[in-house]
């Protein structure tokens, strides 16, 4: 558009603009009733459009005057989170009249998504990038692949497609913040579609999250900090955690993020209650002494939790008694308070199991055991005890035995708004 000069590049330029302007106020504006958002998105889009219709009718006459025309008002009017047909057709004109306009064909991707039509928003978005490399564009492809992915037979398949196109972006850019925000929900997708096996998916998505702070573009994002906190919740970094959540409530109420920084406060306080409970001595050590007798069938080397490192051990393995089923209100994971051989007690928090599968007075044999030591002061409450954390079924073995194929469960989390 900028070779066009005159009346019509004059409008053509500041509809572009305005159109941007819109765009930035749906990706920055969270007030706290939605309709506000939607009534400043219509009030803007109202003004975009009669600036655009003021562009006399004999400099809409070529294909690209009129595709560029036919673009504008298909990106104004698909600003909406809803689908709307007016905003189809129009895009549809502009990459009919001049197929070599990427950012119509992304538009215009975008708009059919919305539709459900998820194939033919691909092929848009792959007739987008034929045209030249685009941040935007991969971004926007790898969003959609882990769509697709969802529920389909070859969704890890999806899934590293989705990482790919993600890197491509970045390294387009690698400064960008939304591209290494993409990047960093397509590892966190990754991460549990391939079983949450992989924990080095889990620290590249904190990494990438991390990278797209350094953005100051980013700072405005309720979701890249919402995300980042749910990461950091699951890998038991509370503190980052509540952090994070907080950061997402006060850039978007929407986003409910102060429930869940109440919900990690609530499950500190029972964490930490429990640990202080009221266990004798002479209980604790009546129910510690049977486990001193135990031998491993595996090649692990019996430890106390003391004598952990920081993170994942290998080739050791405690093992405790289950003191306490602790309730708290969310779903995964289930946690236990739980006592080792030496009457030490800490919290064990366990993944991919339902709560019959472990219960008061079982002997656990944690193999392979993640330790973390929670130490840190929140708005000046101070929270410490030790953790040990099971993500796989086969770090855990109850009353000497693997837990039964029915008590077992696929964990999972899923990144905020645009996952």
């Amino acid at each position: 558009m900028s070779g066009v000069d005159g009346g019509k590049g004059q409008v053509i330029q500041r509809t572009a603009e305005a159109a941007d302007e819109l765009y930035r106020v749906r990706d920055t504006y969270f007030p706290k009733e939605p309709d506000e958002k939607i009534s400043k998105l219509q009030s803007l889009a109202d003004a975009a459009l009669c600036l655009l219709d003021s562009l006399p009718p004999e400099e809409r006459e070529s294909p690209s005057q009129r595709a560029s025309y036919e673009f504008l008002r298909g990106k104004i009017l698909d600003v909406f989170p809803d689908y709307r047909k007016e905003a189809e057709d129009h895009l549809s004109k502009a990459v009919k009249l001049n197929p070599s306009l990427a950012d119509a064909w992304l538009s215009l991707g975008n708009c059919i998504w919305k539709k459900g039509d998820l194939s033919s928003a691909k092929n848009c978005f792959s007739l987008a990038l034929s045209k030249s490399p685009n941040k935007k564009i991969l971004c926007q492809l790898s969003m959609l692949e882990r769509r697709m992915a969802q529920g389909t037979e070859n969704q890890e398949q999806l899934v590293e497609e989705s990482i790919r196109h993600a890197r491509e972006a970045v390294a387009l850019d690698i400064k960008d913040g939304n591209s290494w925000y993409n990047l960093g929900n397509a590892c966190l997708t990754s991460f549990f579609v391939t079983g949450a096996w992989d924990h080095s998916k889990l620290h590249q998505s904190l990494k990438a999250y991390q990278n797209a702070e350094k953005d100051e573009l980013m700072a405005s994002s309720p979701d890249l900090f919402f995300n980042s906190a749910t990461a950091n919740k699951y890998l038991e970094n509370y503190n980052r955690a509540l952090r994070g959540f907080e950061a997402a409530s006060l850039k978007d109420p929407g986003l409910k993020a102060d429930e869940e920084v109440q919900k990690i406060i609530n499950l500190l306080e029972k964490l930490e209650s429990s640990i202080k409970g009221h266990f004798k001595a002479k209980r604790l050590a009546s129910l510690a002494s049977s486990l001193g007798d135990i031998n491993l069938r595996s090649s692990h080397r019996k430890v106390s939790i003391n004598a952990l490192a920081e993170g994942l051990n290998k080739a050791v393995a405690v093992v405790a008694k289950i003191l306490l089923f602790i309730k708290h209100e969310s779903i995964a994971p289930l946690y236990y308070l739980a006592c080792d051989s030496d009457q030490t007690c800490f919290i064990l928090s366990v993944y991919g199991l339902h709560s019959d599968a472990v219960k008061e007075g079982d002997r656990v044999t944690l193999l392979e055991p993640c330790h973390r030591n929670i130490d840190f002061s929140w708005k000046e409450k101070h929270y410490q005890f030790k953790s040990i954390r099971v993500d796989f079924i086969q770090q855990i073995l109850v009353n000497g035995k693997g837990p039964a194929p029915q008590h077992t469960i696929r964990s999972s989390i899923h990144a905020q708004h645009k996952a």
